[in-house]
């Protein structure tokens, strides 16, 4: 957006709010500042539709507001002097689940078209809005997929110098940048930099022209992204220990954790990390400036908000969705909270959401898989949100005896079903490589993928799990 304005109107600036200082969204300090810099209009990027007083606040100021969200509104609407919104009441447009940046696109869009401008002014940050839908983990359905399809052509043919800044950090190389780089490879440096130090970094990074200037932003970034994985790590070991060390935990349908050192950046990861091992809602606190703050990240199908919108009488305050959300709270109230939060949980969390699951689509043969079976696959991509990859299974497969562990956690396979073989790879699996050893068969649950060796192609298989073949015979 910046960007955008920039090439048509002489006076933008950009203002990103300190995530520890004033919270994530419109904040009185942001406006503060706008109407001492002598500004007239802010237009909001993925916040606002909730912050009726403030955006009053600033109208009062001669500060005009054009919000763009896809939050949920509350009962009143700002008193803005536009809001684009697709989950507002009565809003007529077609498509509801554009990210904040997809919204802010469509304003682009529209002033592009008003002001008589070549689409080329706004298709040209298709790469940054494509970053986002996979970053935000919105479904990747009907307009997100269509703006996902042109964004990631966008970032392997001609990408922002941003863009390619952080894509020439990565370790691994790879032909095609799909949605799954974008989150494992650009977002969590993007995201990094509010983590750990000033989200600034990564408008600076995105806003850069001379690919020396991005290349330097762009390690901070990284540096940045280093001492956030750091930090998650450290402090995963930490609630671990902790759980072990109480058995009550054990019998509880909730996790919630309480440090006042903890880094306040990394407390959603680690709440991620431990519902990996226990599985089930989670909540993560630590102490800054004196108030208790934290984040809660639920398992698949448990509405997370809702059991903490009915602990809100302990509570300073809180926000979210159905799978994450932040709160803040005084220290005195962490244990009457805990203890309501494990009430309203065990009422409502049913036995199925205490159990992974892995959704299976499928059911084929080592036979089917084939560059044609594959290259329809493709043609269904970008995969995402509601729209994920293939699930398979093959049953009655048999190790080769090549099978092996790497690095301690995953495992390669070398695996045969009749007279065909495939290899493969499966991330943390390396605690059931017992099984693997077995002389009886197993099913094999994965997806498949494409290899690209010495300029040869192949199919292999990611493995999601195995276990024991039920049709062995």
């Amino acid at each position: 957006m910046y960007n955008f304005l920039s090439a048509i109107h002489p006076d933008v600036l950009f203002y990103i709010p300190h995530r520890y200082k004033e919270g994530y969204g419109v904040s009185q300090i942001g406006i503060d500042f706008a109407a001492a810099e002598g500004v007239k209009l802010i237009i909001s990027l993925d916040c606002g539709i909730k912050a009726a007083d403030l955006i009053g606040y600033a109208a009062g100021l001669g500060i005009d507001f054009i919000v763009c969200d896809h939050h949920l509104p509350d009962a009143v609407l700002p008193p803005a002097v536009a809001i684009l919104n697709p989950k507002q009441p009565d809003c007529g447009y077609p498509y509801k689940e554009l990210c904040g940046c997809g919204v802010g696109y469509k304003l682009m869009q529209a002033l592009a078209t008003a002001l008589g401008l070549e689409a080329e002014s706004y298709e040209r940050y298709l790469d940054l809005v494509v970053t986002a839908i996979a970053a935000d983990i919105v479904p990747v359905t009907g307009e997100n997929r269509i703006l996902a399809f042109y964004g990631l052509k966008r970032v392997n043919e001609q990408p922002s110098v941003g863009i390619k800044a952080l894509l020439d950090l990565a370790d691994k190389k790879v032909e095609e940048i799909n949605m799954q780089n974008l989150i494992f490879m650009l977002a969590p440096r993007i995201n990094a930099a509010g983590r750990m130090d000033d989200a600034k970094k990564a408008v600076e990074l995105f806003t850069a022209t001379d690919p020396e200037k991005a290349a330097a932003i762009a390690q901070q970034l990284h540096a940045d992204n280093s001492d956030r994985k750091e930090a998650d790590s450290q402090i995963t070991i930490e609630a671990m220990e902790l759980l072990l060390a109480n058995p009550e935990m054990a019998g509880r349908r909730t996790t919630v954790l309480y440090q006042p050192h903890w880094h306040k950046g990394v407390l959603g990861i680690v709440a991620s990390r431990l519902i990996e091992t226990y599985f089930r809602p989670t909540v993560v606190l630590t102490l800054s400036e004196g108030v208790v703050c934290g984040s809660a990240r639920s398992v698949p199908g448990f509405n997370l908000y809702e059991a903490i919108h009915g602990c809100r009488e302990y509570l300073l305050g809180y926000g979210g969705h159905f799978a994450a959300a932040g709160l803040t709270l005084l220290p005195e109230m962490v244990v009457p909270f805990a203890q309501a939060f494990e009430k309203i949980v065990a009422e409502n969390l049913q036995k199925e959401h205490l159990s992974p699951e892995v959704l299976i689509d499928a059911e084929i043969n080592f036979s089917d898989i084939k560059f044609s079976f594959y290259n329809i696959i493709q043609q269904m991509r970008p995969y995402g949100p509601e729209n994920r990859t293939p699930v398979f299974i093959a049953r009655g497969v048999e190790n080769t005896g090549h099978s092996k562990i790497v690095k301690d956690k995953h495992i390669r396979f070398v695996v045969r079903q009749g007279r065909y073989h495939f290899t493969g790879i499966g991330f943390g699996l390396a605690d059931k490589f017992e099984l693997l050893q077995q002389p009886a068969k197993i099913d094999l649950v994965f997806k498949i993928d494409e290899n690209h060796w010495n300029n040869s192609r192949t199919l292999q298989l990611t493995v999601i799990d195995f276990a024991a073949s039920k049709t062995n015979c």
